[in-house]
This record gives structure tokens, sequence and C-alpha cells, in this order.
């Protein structure tokens, strides 16, 4: 039987909350899955069929120990360069270079030489972050705050981003796009993340709200758009495993605010056949 070994966290061991769905249609598929921390010493991680990285969200402030974990690694999914790249948020500048529209994503490198809108909100937080841990939404009015939270991210060792506030989150949400093996599998809304909600009980991450939502053929292309630029940037032949592309509206049309291949929450309760496609797209990936 063959064996795949899902990558969480000390805080997570049972893994998220796709992980019953998940292990079940494993399971049902003729799989072996167990879930393992990702920075246990006593595995032996190659000698599974396949290991999938899944909810290691305290990886952030252990980046480099992460990245040389997963190197290590010699069937990984996603691959470890793609991790390496996809942990960082500047990703977004080599979509944006490669023409996907996302949304707008400076370095904050010197704060003397900051630069804010005229007018508006905007978001300061970590290029290294999950789960809306580390960001901030601040008025332009009040830049004083904006420069005291750059520099406290940039005191514990983090490069701050500044992007603008998409208003339509207030009313829409974002629109989350999940894709399994290459292929759409379903959509939800999550509510917004930065009004001074609740941390999840594990404390790696704000509390979200979820939603059923049917993606727009714009979304949708914008998100493959993204997902096919990304492929390209590396290389590969084959589709991720798992993907999601978090959306937000503006006046353009939709824009990229994530493109998450690492360590996403694929929402798998909200496609009852969503576990069962991620399953055999599992099994192809250990049979090919």
């Amino acid at each position: 039987m063959a064996s795949v070994l899902l990558a969480t966290c000390a805080e997570l061991p049972r893994g998220d909350e796709d992980a019953v769905l998940l292990e079940a249609a494993l399971v049902a598929d003729g799989l072996s899955p167990s879930w393992v921390r990702w920075d246990d010493p006593s595995v032996d991680w190659n000698a599974a069929d396949l290991v999938m990285v899944r909810s290691t969200w305290d990886y952030v402030t252990r980046r480099a120990e992460f990245l040389a974990w997963a190197s290590s690694i010699e069937r990984l999914c996603n691959p470890a360069g793609v991790l390496e790249w996809n942990t960082d948020k500047r990703y977004l500048l080599d979509l944006e270079r490669a023409g996907v529209p996302v949304t707008t994503t400076i370095v904050i490198d010197d704060l003397k030489e900051l630069r804010l809108p005229s007018s508006g909100r905007v978001v300061v937080k970590p290029s290294v972050g999950a789960g809306s841990k580390g960001a901030g939404l601040f008025d332009v009015g009040a830049p004083e705050a904006i420069h005291e939270h750059a520099a406290a991210l940039m005191a514990q060792g983090f490069l701050p981003l500044l992007q603008p506030y998409v208003n339509s989150v207030d009313s829409r949400g974002e629109t989350d796009c999940i894709f399994i093996d290459g292929r759409f599998s379903h959509a939800v809304e999550k509510g917004p993340m930065l009004g001074g909600g609740p941390d999840d009980p594990s404390g790696l991450f704000v509390a979200e709200r979820i939603r059923d939502r049917e993606a727009s053929t714009s979304e949708l292309a914008v998100a493959q758009e993204a997902l096919e630029a990304a492929r390209e940037l590396h290389g590969l032949e084959q589709a991720f495993l798992y993907a999601r592309v978090d959306l937000v509206d503006t006046e353009e049309g939709p824009v990229v605010l994530e493109l998450e291949l690492v360590e996403p929450s694929l929402f798998l309760g909200w496609n009852p056949e969503s576990p069962e496609q991620l399953a055999a797209a599992i099994r192809r990936r250990i049979t090919r």
C-alpha cells in the first residue's frame, strides 16, 4: 500500500479542517496516509511514496529551516523550489512582470523613502507570513502608525510590504479559487480578515469567515493566468498538485491578492467531490 505523509506542525498534529475528509478519501483510494510534523527528526521522509505539505503554518519564523527540510525530500508536492518562491510574497512582483493582474505591492526596504498614496487605506504586512498574522490596516492619514508598524516588522526580522486596501473586500470579501492538479474545483468567499477579529485557537492565523462562492468567468481567467505564469516561471511540465488563488475586485477587474502554493486551506468541505479529486491526483503522482 502506497504511503502518503501529510506534513503539518506541532500546533495541529492531526491537520487542519480538511484533514478528516482528505484522510478518508486517501484510504478509500487504497493509500496509507499519516499526519507528521514537518520538523520531526525521527521521520524518514524519503521512505514515503509521496510527501504532501498541508498545515505547516509555523514555518513563518523558521523559514530557512523549513526550506532546508523541503529541499531534502525527493517526492514532495508542491516542489521545494516552488515553496521557496511562494513563501515570500514578493512573488507577486514576478507575477506582475509576467503580465498577471495583481494587487499593487511595494517593498518597504527604507522607511525614509516610503511614499504613501494620497488617500485611502493601506495594508502593511510581512513578506513572509501566513493567515494574515502581522498584517495591519491603516488610513494613509496616519503615517506615524504605518511607519511604526513597518518598523516593528523590521525589528522582528521581517521585510514589510505595503499594498492599497481594496474597498470591495468590505462588502464582497475575496474569492478564493481552489485548483486540484491544474483543474478548477470550487471557490469560496472569505470575509475581511483585517478588522481586528480573533485568532484561530491554534494561534497560527486569524479566524476565517467562509461562505460558498461561484467564481466569475473573469475571476477564473485571472486565476488560471496566475497559475500558468507560476508554472512557466519554474519550468514545470505538470500542473501544481494543489493551488489556491485569492482574488479581489477592483475597478479594472479581478486581481490576485495571493497565490497559495505552500500550505493553503483547500476548503474541501465546500465541494463534496474535491476530496476524491485530490486523492485521485495524489494517486496519479505516485503511479506516474
